[in-house]
């Protein structure tokens, strides 16, 4: 996958217009969920997270909460940004200059939602609520082994193996599959399926399919790492409980666009699933994480309802930008000169400065 820089900062711009956001309210009434025919609350069906509101909040913002004028103004930002971006190419330009980045995918392809996150009736700014001030709390050791990742997928060339799994065609890119299930520039619905003893989430992004064991909380044993980790879960009165734990390190890092963050092997992450109307499911998650934070950080987005159908998700990146990447390597080496690393700021995010306001 490539994208312009001038799109990354145009992205990173528009997560830091959503700071200038605060305030917001109400509640959802009491819903009972439908049972489907084992008598269980009826998660299936197509959802999308899609919106512009991201896990973290912007460093500026201090407030979960926005009001619906300051829900405008960024959706009016990203209207004109987008308007922006799909204004013709000069025909008689000339080609890109040699080393420069041609740019990636048009904005036909993006659709990361024009729409802030509501949820309760709330307008958020971040789907982080715990840390109060929505961002992630890294120790010193979590945030080198995030930035050790970062360096590697952006200057290690040597072969298929060091490449991020979503170039790989294995996952999708963002954590879209998670656990936490993240939403990115694309690709952001899902499909849910049930039956007495398993649940399945399809995710558009990569057709990646996690299983959820239903009944049975015993682990796969620890030498087992499964993609996107090892899912059990059970039911509490109506909502779903997830627990994933034996996560396979090589997706460790979850690089996306606008977010990309760190979830270690030995992490554990619980989800809530809750039925909060006919259109649309509480999605809580909590990730215990003690190799890379400082300590349990915690959020919540809404899963809207979506019409179908989903459609099969093609990955070529393995069959054309993975040969392109691993073959401009060899032909710098062959000339005698180091294959170039993008910028690693590109993916990993500043720490915060201390007057940063809270």
């Amino acid at each position: 996958m490539t994208l312009s820089i001038n799109r990354i900062q145009a992205w990173t711009l528009v997560a830091a217009v959503s700071a200038a956001l605060l305030a917001g309210s109400a509640g959802a009434q009491a819903y009972k969920a439908p049972r489907n025919g084992f008598g269980q609350p009826d998660l299936s069906g197509l959802w999308s997270n899609a919106s512009l509101t991201q896990l973290e909040r912007p460093p500026q913002v201090k407030s979960l909460v926005i009001s619906p004028a300051e829900a405008r103004t960024l959706e009016q930002w990203w209207t004109q940004m987008q308007q922006a971006d799909v204004r013709p190419t000069d025909p008689k330009a000339p080609a890109p200059e040699k080393g420069t980045d041609p740019g990636g995918y048009n904005t036909f392809w993006m659709d990361p939602g024009s729409k802030v996150g509501s949820l309760r009736g709330e307008l958020r700014s971040s789907w982080l609520t715990e840390p109060e001030d929505g961002r992630l709390p890294y120790s010193p050791e979590g945030r080198r082994r995030f930035m050790a990742d970062v360096a590697r997928i952006m200057g290690n060339f040597d072969g298929p193996e060091v490449r991020q799994p979503a170039e790989r065609c294995l996952l999708g890119f963002g954590s879209t599959a998670g656990p936490p299930m993240m939403n990115v520039l694309y690709n952001n619905t899902y499909q849910i399926q049930q039956d007495r003893d398993h649940l399945v989430i399809l995710v558009e992004m990569d057709h990646d399919a996690r299983i959820v064991r239903l009944g049975d909380r015993r682990h796969l044993p620890a030498n087992i790492r499964p993609w996107m980790g090892d899912s059990v879960g059970w039911w509490e009165g109506d909502t779903l409980v997830v627990e994933t734990t034996n996560f396979n390190p090589g997706e460790s890092l979850r690089p996306g666009i606008p977010t990309t963050f760190y979830v270690s092997e030995d992490a554990k992450v619980t989800e809530r699933f809750t039925r909060l109307s006919p259109s649309q499911i509480l999605y809580e998650f909590k990730v215990e994480d003690p190799k890379a934070y400082t300590r349990t950080w915690r959020g919540e987005m809404p899963l809207n309802a979506t019409k179908g159908p989903l459609y099969e998700y093609a990955c070529h990146e393995g069959n054309y930008a993975l040969p392109g990447i691993l073959a401009g390597a060899r032909h710098a080496e062959a000339a005698g000169k180091k294959p170039e690393a993008a910028e690693v700021s590109e993916l990993a995010p500043s720490p915060r400065p201390s007057s940063a306001p809270r």
